[in-house]
């Protein structure tokens, strides 16, 4: 039987912070808002074979944005003491793990200290290691959509809607020095919060110095329609706010006038998707290329796979894109 042939694996039931479980097999939990929708509940089966990953399951643990900090806190605790509970993928609350259980952890790794937060959690000898994987797989996704060149000679801008723990991924992604020439002329980053864009803004001024930056701190989706509106052509417009998925609604209006020519970026793969619809409504009048958050969510769920269960994983080429394509066949 091969992984494409493996039959469908009914779920394990999701966790809340009150209704914690020890596994009883070796597990990676997965901590976000809706987790029992999320196509990785199917996926993981279906990868778990490919790789090897014999007993291997996936349980979910839901938390509503903005939870109490105990709540964030019992769940750190309860994986570390947790026998078979190998590591944890962190979607919705890597900035509240991150902040809020940083003393459970032996060890943050740079990426996770240099982001403020925690997106995949490992377990090693000296105990709970925590790692910032949404940059690696923002990179990796970054470079699909926009391939690596494109950028060089362009006066487009990149548009990062959000500056929550993806934007600033993604603000790392785009204006590091190590990519010399090949940035965006320019960085607009819009966020209902100001704390949240100076936080971002001290990571881009940290790593990319020389791109200019500006933030916009937006109170309705017409103020972000003005900001998208006045972008020059070729530009990235990405949703990186989690309206959409994590909550209802988009950062852009319905009828938003998007920059000629643009790439319209929605890191959502599921949901209302609103943001994705409206770009795919000026694909003929504006030319823009609508993208979803489809490879991207492979890339940081196969990221998190490599480090909990300690197993090579392909970046790309025919290897990367059979697991793609198992994960697209089981969703």
């Amino acid at each position: 039987m091969t992984a494409l042939d493996t039959p469908a694996v009914a779920p394990l039931p999701v966790l809340t912070p009150d209704t914690l479980v020890p596994a009883t097999s070796p597990t990676l939990y997965f901590l976000g808002v809706s987790t029992g929708s999320s196509s990785i509940q199917r996926v993981f089966p279906a990868w778990a074979a490919e790789l090897g990953l014999d007993g291997a399951v996936l349980r979910g643990i839901d938390m509503p944005v903005g939870a109490p900090a105990a709540d964030t806190r019992r769940i750190v605790e309860f994986l570390r003491e947790d026998e078979l509970g190998l590591g944890m993928q962190i979607t919705s609350h890597k900035i509240a793990v991150g902040t809020a259980a940083r003393d459970l952890f032996a060890h943050l790794r740079p990426l996770a200290t240099l982001m403020g937060e925690v997106s995949c959690v490992t377990k090693e000898d000296d105990g709970l290691h925590g790692f910032a994987k949404d940059p690696v797989a923002g990179a990796l996704a970054l470079d699909a959509i926009v391939p690596p060149g494109s950028w060089r000679g362009s006066d487009a801008h990149a548009v990062v809607l959000g500056a929550g723990g993806a934007g600033t991924a993604l603000t790392w992604c785009l204006v590091r020095e190590e990519r010399g020439d090949d940035r965006p002329s320019a960085l607009v980053v819009t966020d209902t919060d100001g704390e949240r864009l100076e936080h971002l803004a001290d990571i881009a001024r940290a790593v990319g110095p020389d791109v200019p930056l500006e933030l916009v701190q937006v109170r309705s989706t017409d103020e972000t329609d003005a900001v998208l509106a006045a972008q020059p052509a070729g530009s990235l417009v990405v949703n990186a706010t989690g309206l959409g998925k994590d909550l209802p609604g988009s950062p852009i209006g319905q009828d938003a006038l998007l920059p000629r020519d643009a790439v319209a970026w929605d890191l959502n793969y599921r949901g209302d998707l609103r943001f994705l619809e409206t770009a795919i409504r000026r694909t003929e009048d504006r030319g823009v290329r609508a993208e979803d958050g489809w490879t991207y969510f492979v890339h940081g769920w196969l990221q998190a796979v490599k480090e909990v269960f300690r197993v090579d994983v392909p970046t790309s080429g025919p290897d990367f894109d059979r697991l793609s394509d198992l994960a697209r066949a089981a969703r």
